[in-house]
Protein backbone atom coordinates (compact mmCIF):
# COMPACT_ATOMS: atom_id res chain seq x y z
CA UNK A 1 0.00 0.00 0.00
CA UNK A 2 1.29 3.25 -0.89
CA UNK A 3 0.60 6.99 0.60
CA UNK A 4 1.19 10.34 -1.24
CA UNK A 5 1.61 14.45 0.27
CA UNK A 6 0.41 16.67 -2.61
CA UNK A 7 3.02 19.69 -2.38
CA UNK A 8 1.94 23.61 -3.22
CA UNK A 9 2.77 22.83 -6.90
CA UNK A 10 0.15 19.42 -6.85
CA UNK A 11 2.77 16.76 -7.75
CA UNK A 12 2.58 13.56 -5.61
CA UNK A 13 5.33 12.41 -3.29
CA UNK A 14 4.99 9.00 -2.84
CA UNK A 15 4.97 6.83 0.27
CA UNK A 16 4.92 3.39 -0.42
CA UNK A 17 3.63 2.13 2.55
CA UNK A 18 -0.44 3.65 2.88
CA UNK A 19 -3.05 4.39 -0.14
CA UNK A 20 -5.17 2.23 -1.32
CA UNK A 21 -4.09 0.15 -3.83
CA UNK A 22 -5.26 -3.25 -4.25
CA UNK A 23 -4.41 -5.60 -7.44
CA UNK A 24 -5.66 -4.52 -10.68
CA UNK A 25 -7.21 -1.47 -9.37
CA UNK A 26 -7.49 1.24 -12.13
CA UNK A 27 -5.57 4.50 -12.29
CA UNK A 28 -9.05 6.45 -12.11
CA UNK A 29 -10.28 3.71 -8.57
CA UNK A 30 -6.90 4.82 -6.65
CA UNK A 31 -7.74 8.45 -7.30
CA UNK A 32 -11.11 8.29 -6.01
CA UNK A 33 -10.49 6.14 -2.81
CA UNK A 34 -7.57 8.03 -1.60
CA UNK A 35 -9.35 11.23 -2.52
CA UNK A 36 -11.90 9.86 0.07
CA UNK A 37 -9.02 8.52 2.93
CA UNK A 38 -6.47 11.29 2.52
CA UNK A 39 -9.86 13.82 3.27
CA UNK A 40 -9.28 16.18 6.98
CA UNK A 41 -10.35 19.49 8.28
CA UNK A 42 -8.07 22.28 7.04
CA UNK A 43 -8.63 24.95 9.47
CA UNK A 44 -8.89 28.37 8.61
CA UNK A 45 -5.33 29.38 10.19
CA UNK A 46 -3.70 27.39 7.31
CA UNK A 47 -5.33 28.92 4.57
CA UNK A 48 -4.00 31.37 2.08
CA UNK A 49 -4.85 34.90 0.65
CA UNK A 50 -6.00 33.23 -3.05
CA UNK A 51 -9.30 33.74 -3.79
CA UNK A 52 -11.56 30.87 -4.70
CA UNK A 53 -13.28 31.90 -8.22
CA UNK A 54 -17.39 31.81 -8.08
CA UNK A 55 -17.05 29.02 -10.90
CA UNK A 56 -15.38 26.28 -8.78
CA UNK A 57 -17.56 27.17 -5.80
CA UNK A 58 -20.38 26.66 -8.14
CA UNK A 59 -18.85 23.18 -9.48
CA UNK A 60 -18.23 22.35 -5.54
CA UNK A 61 -21.93 22.90 -5.22
CA UNK A 62 -23.37 20.85 -7.91
CA UNK A 63 -21.34 17.57 -6.58
CA UNK A 64 -22.86 18.54 -3.25
CA UNK A 65 -26.32 18.77 -5.25
CA UNK A 66 -25.43 14.65 -6.42
CA UNK A 67 -26.05 13.81 -2.45
CA UNK A 68 -28.37 10.36 -2.21
CA UNK A 69 -31.47 11.53 -0.77
CA UNK A 70 -34.97 9.65 0.11
CA UNK A 71 -37.76 10.74 -2.24
CA UNK A 72 -35.55 13.29 -3.44
CA UNK A 73 -36.18 15.85 -1.08
CA UNK A 74 -32.90 17.45 -2.33
CA UNK A 75 -33.11 19.32 1.02
CA UNK A 76 -30.17 21.19 1.36
CA UNK A 77 -29.78 24.47 0.90
CA UNK A 78 -26.47 27.07 0.74
CA UNK A 79 -25.51 30.48 1.82
CA UNK A 80 -22.13 31.58 0.42
CA UNK A 81 -20.32 34.40 1.76
CA UNK A 82 -17.50 36.13 0.10
CA UNK A 83 -15.53 39.27 0.22
CA UNK A 84 -17.43 41.85 2.04
CA UNK A 85 -20.22 39.17 3.26
CA UNK A 86 -17.52 37.73 4.68
CA UNK A 87 -17.68 40.53 7.26
CA UNK A 88 -21.27 40.61 7.70
CA UNK A 89 -21.00 36.71 8.45
CA UNK A 90 -18.06 37.48 10.59
CA UNK A 91 -19.76 40.57 12.97
CA UNK A 92 -22.61 38.63 13.40
CA UNK A 93 -21.17 35.23 14.50
CA UNK A 94 -19.17 37.23 16.83
CA UNK A 95 -21.99 39.30 18.49
CA UNK A 96 -24.08 35.88 18.57
CA UNK A 97 -21.12 34.80 20.90
CA UNK A 98 -21.25 37.42 23.18
CA UNK A 99 -24.84 37.76 23.39
CA UNK A 100 -25.48 33.89 24.37
CA UNK A 101 -21.98 33.78 26.70
CA UNK A 102 -22.57 34.51 30.18
CA UNK A 103 -20.70 37.24 31.10
CA UNK A 104 -18.61 35.12 33.89
CA UNK A 105 -17.59 33.17 30.52
CA UNK A 106 -16.93 35.57 27.91
CA UNK A 107 -13.47 35.18 26.57
CA UNK A 108 -12.56 38.32 24.31
CA UNK A 109 -9.66 36.21 22.56
CA UNK A 110 -12.72 33.92 21.49
CA UNK A 111 -14.83 37.33 19.86
CA UNK A 112 -11.86 37.92 18.32
CA UNK A 113 -11.02 34.40 16.57
CA UNK A 114 -14.64 33.73 15.90
CA UNK A 115 -14.93 36.68 13.35
CA UNK A 116 -11.09 35.87 12.50
CA UNK A 117 -11.33 32.79 11.12
CA UNK A 118 -14.39 33.73 9.14
CA UNK A 119 -12.06 36.56 7.42
CA UNK A 120 -9.19 34.47 7.13
CA UNK A 121 -11.51 32.43 4.63
CA UNK A 122 -11.66 32.59 0.74
CA UNK A 123 -15.30 31.54 1.26
CA UNK A 124 -17.79 30.20 4.05
CA UNK A 125 -21.01 28.47 3.04
CA UNK A 126 -23.86 28.28 5.82
CA UNK A 127 -25.33 24.97 5.17
CA UNK A 128 -28.70 24.59 5.89
CA UNK A 129 -31.85 22.19 5.82
CA UNK A 130 -35.04 22.48 4.03
CA UNK A 131 -37.28 20.04 5.90
CA UNK A 132 -39.73 18.71 3.38
CA UNK A 133 -41.84 16.56 6.58
CA UNK A 134 -42.93 14.02 4.10
CA UNK A 135 -40.04 11.39 5.60
CA UNK A 136 -38.76 11.54 9.01
CA UNK A 137 -36.27 14.62 9.69
CA UNK A 138 -33.36 12.30 10.23
CA UNK A 139 -32.92 11.01 6.72
CA UNK A 140 -33.29 14.78 5.40
CA UNK A 141 -30.10 15.58 8.00
CA UNK A 142 -28.29 12.38 6.87
CA UNK A 143 -28.85 13.58 3.67
CA UNK A 144 -27.25 17.13 4.25
CA UNK A 145 -24.66 15.42 5.59
CA UNK A 146 -23.81 13.30 2.39
CA UNK A 147 -24.04 16.47 0.40
CA UNK A 148 -21.28 18.07 2.76
CA UNK A 149 -19.19 15.19 2.09
CA UNK A 150 -20.09 15.29 -1.17
CA UNK A 151 -18.81 19.43 -1.13
CA UNK A 152 -15.55 18.50 0.51
CA UNK A 153 -14.13 15.89 -1.29
CA UNK A 154 -14.71 18.15 -4.09
CA UNK A 155 -13.28 20.89 -2.37
CA UNK A 156 -9.86 18.38 -2.20
CA UNK A 157 -9.77 17.42 -5.52
CA UNK A 158 -9.31 20.81 -6.44
CA UNK A 159 -6.75 21.51 -3.60
CA UNK A 160 -9.32 23.62 -0.94
CA UNK A 161 -9.22 22.84 2.02
CA UNK A 162 -12.62 22.52 4.22
CA UNK A 163 -13.46 22.99 7.62
CA UNK A 164 -17.50 21.96 9.16
CA UNK A 165 -18.37 24.18 11.72
CA UNK A 166 -21.16 23.80 14.00
CA UNK A 167 -21.19 26.38 17.12
CA UNK A 168 -24.03 26.39 19.58
CA UNK A 169 -24.83 29.82 17.67
CA UNK A 170 -25.95 28.18 14.55
CA UNK A 171 -29.22 27.83 16.29
CA UNK A 172 -29.88 31.52 16.36
CA UNK A 173 -28.92 32.00 12.36
CA UNK A 174 -32.67 31.63 11.36
CA UNK A 175 -33.52 35.16 10.68
CA UNK A 176 -29.95 36.28 9.27
CA UNK A 177 -29.89 33.95 6.82
CA UNK A 178 -33.70 34.40 6.27
CA UNK A 179 -34.78 31.03 6.62
CA UNK A 180 -38.27 30.24 6.53
CA UNK A 181 -40.34 27.88 9.01
CA UNK A 182 -39.39 24.51 8.27
CA UNK A 183 -35.70 25.29 7.85
CA UNK A 184 -32.59 25.22 9.94
CA UNK A 185 -28.96 25.95 9.68
CA UNK A 186 -26.43 22.91 10.26
CA UNK A 187 -23.50 24.49 10.39
CA UNK A 188 -20.84 26.96 8.33
CA UNK A 189 -18.40 24.78 6.06
CA UNK A 190 -14.93 27.24 5.46
CA UNK A 191 -13.20 27.06 2.30
CA UNK A 192 -10.08 28.35 1.67
CA UNK A 193 -6.42 27.32 -0.36
CA UNK A 194 -3.20 26.34 1.17
CA UNK A 195 -0.35 24.32 0.79
CA UNK A 196 -0.26 21.84 3.95
CA UNK A 197 0.86 18.48 3.17
CA UNK A 198 -1.59 15.75 2.51
CA UNK A 199 -1.52 13.17 5.30
CA UNK A 200 -4.16 10.22 5.77
CA UNK A 201 -6.87 10.87 8.77
CA UNK A 202 -6.79 9.13 11.88
CA UNK A 203 -9.26 5.98 12.25
CA UNK A 204 -9.22 3.17 14.16
CA UNK A 205 -9.23 0.18 11.94
CA UNK A 206 -12.19 -0.40 10.01
CA UNK A 207 -11.64 -4.25 10.95
CA UNK A 208 -12.89 -3.38 15.14
CA UNK A 209 -16.30 -2.08 13.40
CA UNK A 210 -17.38 -4.68 11.03
CA UNK A 211 -19.30 -7.91 11.66
CA UNK A 212 -19.85 -10.28 9.14
CA UNK A 213 -22.60 -12.76 8.79
CA UNK A 214 -21.96 -15.43 6.10
CA UNK A 215 -24.14 -18.43 7.23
Amino acid sequence: MRSFKRTFSGNPIINENSIIKEKHMTKVEEIILNNIKYRRSIFPASYMEKEIPNEIILTLLECANYAPNHKLTQPWRFTVFKGKGLEKLGNKMADLYKEKTISESFLQKKYEVTKDKILRSAAVIAIHIKYSDSIPRWEEIAAVGGAVQNLWLAAKAKGIGGYWSTPNTISEMGPFLNLGEREECLGLFYLGYHNEDEREGLRNPVEEKIEWVES
